[in-house]
């Protein structure tokens, strides 16, 4: 079983379902002969050509609509956006076009595409190459929106979102494209997308995060365990639908929770999670819910390091979390 990273798990799912649907179509700047900035689509042009892998102008909005014309005859078009800061002239496609297809046509037409695209900071990109959407598109009834965090997890999830009916947005963690390596089987295999994973079994509090920050979770989690703190760590994958069973299952156990992501803190999918664990589980709570988060600035270049909710800011809220007396 080779050892692959983030970028060529993806590349690896890529060919994968290139080789097996000729209907399998990827379009975006520098995608082709370049292999896109990060070189997640290296060695594509070459093996499938121009007709599959289609550098386009630098227009997010005429990315998108064009592939939504692709998806309406029955393709399937997987459009990549150079980084998720450059969504934005795309959002109207996105929300307005691909999401309510299958709702406006009752159910006639569907609009099946991935839009790939990194996201998060930690590269040192500033404010226009750092930002974390997620949760502008989970907020739009009628997408899915996954956000991997490590190779084999992305190459079986990039596959189910490719063959799924349903448009869905995965975002990449640009961070750990290279930084983490791992075993991934060889061919097909495929990951079910709305399926969270307990990758971390605790007893004192859970901790729920998704893409570069599982890591830092994951990090916390052992440093707490020094002071006799046992984390539950939980990677939502799939950040819409989301897994709330699995959430409130842990947390029924812990009666504790702690939410990290890198997106600003205000309107952050941290808030919607922490709405749905009160909800179903208020009565199994036995301190306040914490959200561990970016600040609501802009992205900052210099003071990145600061911004970001890395390791030494995420250990003291589960130790306070999981010492709480009411």
């Amino acid at each position: 079983m080779p050892e692959m990273n983030l970028v060529q798990a993806i590349n690896d799912a890529l060919r994968v379902e290139m080789r097996a649907d000729p209907d399998v179509v990827v379009l975006g700047e520098d995608v082709g002969k370049v292999g896109g900035v990060f070189r997640v689509t290296q060695g594509l042009y070459d093996e499938f050509g121009e007709d599959r892998v289609i550098d386009t102008p630098l227009a997010e909005g005429g990315i998108i609509g064009t592939a939504v014309g692709m998806a309406l005859y029955g393709m399937r078009p997987v459009p990549e956006i150079q980084f998720a800061d450059f969504i934005f002239p795309a959002y109207d496609q996105i929300v307005s076009e691909v999401a309510k297809y299958r709702y406006r046509s009752g159910g006639e037409y569907t609009c099946p595409m991935v839009i790939r695209t990194p996201v998060g900071g930690g590269i040192r990109g500033g404010h226009y190459h750092s930002q974390s959407p997620e949760s502008l598109f989970i907020h739009n009834a009628g997408l899915t929106v996954v956000c991997p965090s490590n190779p084999y997890d992305a190459k079986g999830l990039l596959i189910s979102a490719i063959r799924s009916d349903d448009p869905i947005l995965f975002f990449e963690p640009k961070r750990v494209y290279r930084a983490v390596k791992m075993d991934v089987p060889e061919g097909d295999y495929t990951l079910p997308l709305g399926k969270a994973k307990v990758v971390k079994e605790g007893n004192d509090v859970t901790v729920i995060a998704w893409g570069a920050m599982l890591f830092e979770a994951l990090a916390s989690a052992e440093e707490v365990a020094a002071e006799g703190v046992s984390a539950e760590v939980i990677d939502l994958r799939t950040l819409w639908p989301v897994d709330i069973d699995t959430i409130v299952e842990s947390v029924k156990k812990t009666g504790r929770v702690v939410i990290v992501h890198e997106a600003p803190k205000t309107c952050g999918f941290g808030g919607e999670l922490l709405s749905l664990v009160v909800e179903k589980a208020f009565l199994h709570l036995e301190a306040p819910p914490v959200r561990v988060t970016g600040w609501d600035t802009p992205f900052p270049y210099t003071l990145e390091m600061e911004y970001l909710p890395l390791q030494h800011r995420i250990t003291p809220a589960l130790l306070e979390t999981a010492r709480y007396v009411p």
